[in-house]
């Protein structure tokens, strides 16, 4: 059971790593804006709050692969 629990955390913390990716630098890609259904004009006026988001979560991933190790 402890290892399905350490295994289920490590992919919650790269489900977070990835958000963070998306969130920091991808966020103006098409992708990225189909994704979260965004518009050019939105996401290049909220990237600044987008990128502390992405921050935010990295900071989750980080506690999680810590927890794990």
């Amino acid at each position: 059971m402890a290892a399905l629990s350490m295994v289920l955390v490590g992919l919650v913390a790269l489900e977070h790593v990835y958000i963070l990716y998306m969130e920091m630098f991808g966020w103006e890609t098409p992708r990225v804006r189909r994704s979260f259904g965004t518009t050019p004009e939105f996401a290049r006026e909220t990237r600044a709050l987008a990128a502390n988001q992405g921050l935010y979560n990295g900071f989750l991933a980080a506690g999680l692969i810590w927890g794990l190790l």
